[in-house]
C-alpha cells in the first residue's frame, strides 16, 4: 500500500468569478458597490454551474455581494456560506471608473496591480492588504485542501486572480498574469507537492 503520507495531495479549490453585470460589461471597477447580474449574466452563471455539477465539494463558500450570491445560487448552490475574505478589491476612489478614465485623471499609466487603490480621503485596498486578505482565506481552507477535499468559491474578477497569485507564492499583484472571464471556472491544486494552477478561466457557451 503506497505511504499515505507521502501520497500527492488530491484536494483542490475550484474558483468561479461572478456572471456579467452591467458594470463588468463595460468595463468599470467594481469593488463594493452591490448590483446584481445582467439576464446574459444569469444565464451564463447557470452554464458555469454545468460544469461544476459532476463534482462533490466539501465546502462552498461565496462573497456576500449580490452578484456573488446570486451566481452561487443559479450554478446551483443556494446554500453557500459567505466570507467577507472573498469580497473584491475595494477600488475607494476609483470605485464606477475604467482604466482609461482612471489613467486620464492621474496623467500616467495605472493599472490595479501596480498601485493598487488610492490612498487620500476614499481609500481602497493596497496590494499588500489584498495579499493579506487572500492568504488568511488560503490558511483556513488550506489544511482541509491538503488532506483531500474540494472547496468551491464564488468571487470577483481581481480577488481571485490575486488568490491564485498568493497560492503560487507571489503576491495579490501576481494576479496581472491571469485574465478572468465573467462566469469562468477555475482550479488550483498540488503538483508534485507543488501548488499549481490545474486549469485556468474555461468559460462555457463563450
Amino acid at each position: 500500500m503506497a505511504d499515505r503520507a507521502n501520497a500527492e495531495p488530491d484536494g483542490r479549490i475550484v474558483l468561479v468569478r461572478h456572471g456579467e453585470t452591467e458594470w463588468s460589461r463595460s468595463g468599470r471597477h467594481t469593488g463594493l458597490t452591490d448590483i446584481p447580474l445582467t439576464e446574459t449574466g444569469a444565464y451564463k452563471a447557470e452554464l458555469a454551474g454545468s460544469l461544476l455539477a459532476p463534482r462533490d465539494f466539501d465546502l462552498v463558500l461565496s462573497s456576500p455581494l449580490r452578484r456573488a450570491v446570486e451566481t452561487a445560487r443559479r450554478a446551483g448552490y443556494p446554500d453557500a456560506a459567505t466570507d467577507a475574505r472573498l469580497v473584491e478589491w475595494d477600488y475607494g476612489a476609483y470605485e464606477g471608473l475604467t482604466t482609461p478614465q482612471i489613467v486620464a485623471q492621474l496623467g500616467r499609466p495605472w493599472t490595479i496591480w501596480d498601485a493598487g487603490a488610492p490612498a487620500g480621503a476614499t481609500p481602497g485596498e493596497s496590494i499588500a492588504q489584498v495579499t493579506a486578505r487572500a492568504q488568511s482565506l488560503l490558511d483556513s481552507i488550506r489544511p482541509r485542501v491538503s488532506r483531500g477535499e474540494h472547496v468551491l468559491l464564488f468571487s470577483h474578477a481581481h480577488f481571485l486572480r490575486a488568490l491564485a497569485g498568493v497560492w503560487l507564492g507571489l503576491t495579490a499583484a501576481g494576479g496581472r498574469y491571469f485574465v478572468l472571464e465573467t462566469s469562468a471556472v477555475s482550479e488550483l491544486g498540488y503538483e508534485h507537492g507543488v501548488e499549481v494552477i490545474v486549469q485556468w478561466n474555461h468559460v462555457r457557451g463563450r
